[in-house]
């Protein structure tokens, strides 16, 4: 399975091999992890929601258009999950066991637990297109495809967002 790619993974389970789905989830399942914890705030949703899209995927995979690349269609999936996770469970989880940033060299543990801080006190929407931006490096046209939204509100959610995260980091929150 090292040599399979995307397309002949999907084409495989099309075709009822059940096992070639495995590709996807080993190839994907750390990125969905990082993604789903940009949105919720509880590590245990997040495997929740990685697992729930992931059947969700193996059940829609024999009308998926072989023509696109699996991960925007299945972050369309994993976005959706988390949402209504997020929806359900908002009062009564806490925000403080979820690391959103991985540990990054040359950046002081105090600034870190700064940042996450202030990101997870952003909205869900600015918390997300913050992190795909700067964390998974996506341009504006990626995220308007990821998002499903037009560039226009790509560019002014992150203005937003930066703004806010600004206000959060120094303090000047109105």
């Amino acid at each position: 399975m090292q040599s399979m790619n995307d397309a002949t993974a999907i084409k495989e389970c099309q075709s009822g091999n059940a096992e070639a789905f495995r590709h996807l989830v080993e190839r994907y399942q750390r990125q969905a992890a990082g993604h789903a914890a940009a949105i919720l705030r509880n590590r245990g949703e997040v495997s929740d929601a990685i697992q729930e899209t992931f059947i969700d995927a193996f059940r829609s995979l024999k009308s998926f258009d072989t023509t696109r690349a699996f991960y925007p269609w299945f972050y369309v999936l994993l976005r959706n999950r988390c949402y209504k996770i997020s929806a359900r469970t908002r009062e009564t989880e806490s925000t403080n066991d979820l690391e959103i940033l991985a540990p990054q060299q040359g950046l002081a543990n105090e600034e870190r637990l700064s940042l996450e801080k202030a990101l997870r006190s952003l909205s869900d929407e600015f918390r997300e297109i913050v992190t795909l931006k700067y964390l998974d490096g996506m341009s504006y046209d990626e995220l308007s495809e990821h998002l499903q939204i037009p560039k226009g509100t790509v560019m002014s959610r992150l203005f937003h967002a930066r703004r806010q995260l600004k206000a959060k980091l120094t303090g000047k929150c109105n």
